[in-house]
């Protein structure tokens, strides 16, 4: 079986005013994704997610991917990873075992397109077993816990919005640090301790700073919320300064949380050697897709590091972190978004297995097991300019 075309179709779906939320990043005005689609001679389609600028996305997959990917045979995974991530020295790489990434291919946006492209490979892979795909990668569980994610409420108005979460059924919840009213520590602390108010003693809260703080602010607000029983703290200083989220996580009894940012297992290598995180965040959609968090989920365990995938995104994003979730034997927990995410919850024909309970549950249907609705590519078709204004 011979892989025949590679596509990257850019998406977006506006958010309206009413649905909007303001954190450091700015007010999110729309949310952009890229679909891949893989197509095999046999007629089979896999499709993936690429995080970056859709039309970037679509030019790098256009104009170098799909040729390094076009006559493969996609049980042969590893392979087709190999070769896009070495790019013009995979024969040699491959021949001698040694990694000789291609230096445009290591980071940024080539690894977005090339994550997607390696998730819709697996998509197919999976497909041609007849088996769901956590169960080629193979299974270690069939259900996971999910956490709320959130938490933009300002004052004391973030009891109401994070209590809400806990009555869906959620026994964990994230909020922001950065809500619609600024951020400084005093109001974070307020922020936190109604949201502590709102969920009650037994469900985890965690806080997400988006790398937005300085170390010594980072520490200053973590010693505040000690007293909170804060599950973790994610991202409290930019994915730039490792040895500062170092410090950090020595300043403070918090376990620290990150990898949303990072591509491969090399940045992760470099958190795990640093003792920098107590819980690995790869998103599939960014570090590589399912073929490098693998080993990152490996990686990291070796480490008695829990991983917990970032899973904010479209629906193909979430569909593939929960099969993440369900192959990782040190994967504890996943993140389900509570923003205004259409392309999440419109994209497929087949729904979401979220209990009341909070917890996730895998497909039982082959490959990734969601197919796209026949209006999804008409209706969230991709509109230029920025996800966020300021």
């Amino acid at each position: 079986m011979k892989i025949v075309r590679v596509t990257a179709i850019p998406m977006s779906a506006p958010v309206p005013p009413e649905n909007r939320h303001r954190t450091d990043l700015g007010t999110k005005v729309k949310s952009d994704a890229t679909l891949i689609q893989v197509e095999t001679e046999t007629g089979l389609i896999g499709i993936g997610a690429a995080l970056g600028s859709p039309p970037v996305v679509k030019a790098i997959v256009d104009h170098e991917l799909a040729a390094e990917c076009v006559g493969e045979d996609p049980m042969f995974s590893e392979r087709i990873f190999e070769k896009m991530y070495n790019g013009s020295r995979a024969k040699p790489a491959l021949e001698r075992g040694v990694t000789q990434a291609n230096e445009s291919r290591r980071r940024g946006v080539v690894m977005e397109a090339i994550s997607g492209v390696d998730i819709a490979v697996w998509d197919v892979k999976a497909q041609t077993l007849g088996i769901p795909l956590y169960h080629a990668l193979g299974a270690v569980r069939s259900s996971v816990r999910g956490y709320a994610s959130g938490g933009w409420a300002p004052g004391d108005e973030a009891e109401q919005e994070l209590g809400g979460y806990a009555a869906k059924g959620f026994s964990a919840v994230k909020m922001r640090v950065v809500g619609r009213d600024g951020f400084s520590i005093p109001n974070c602390v307020r922020r936190v301790a109604a949201a502590r108010r709102g969920i009650g003693p037994n469900v985890e809260l965690m806080i997400d700073a988006h790398g937005s703080l300085e170390v010594a602010v980072a520490i200053k607000l973590a010693r505040a919320l000690e007293q909170y029983d804060i599950a973790w703290f994610e991202e409290p200083v930019t994915p730039d300064d490792h040895a500062g989220q170092a410090e950090v996580r020595r300043s403070t009894i918090i376990p620290i949380a990150s990898g949303e940012r990072e591509f491969t297992r090399f940045d992760f290598q470099d958190l795990l050697e640093r003792r920098a995180l107590d819980i690995a965040q790869p998103d599939v959609a960014r570090a590589g897709g399912i073929t490098e968090i693998r080993r990152i989920a490996a990686l990291t365990s070796t480490y008695g590091v829990r991983l917990a995938p970032h899973a904010w995104g479209s629906g193909v994003l979430f569909a593939a972190s929960i099969h993440v979730a369900m192959a990782a034997p040190n994967c504890h927990i996943l993140e389900v978004t509570q923003g205004h995410m259409p392309m999440m919850w419109e994209l497929f024909n087949e729904k979401f297995d979220i209990r009341k309970d909070g917890s996730v549950h895998a497909p039982d249907r082959p490959g990734l097991g969601f197919t796209l609705r026949a209006d999804a590519l008409d209706k969230f078709r991709y509109v230029d300019g920025p996800e966020y204004e300021f």
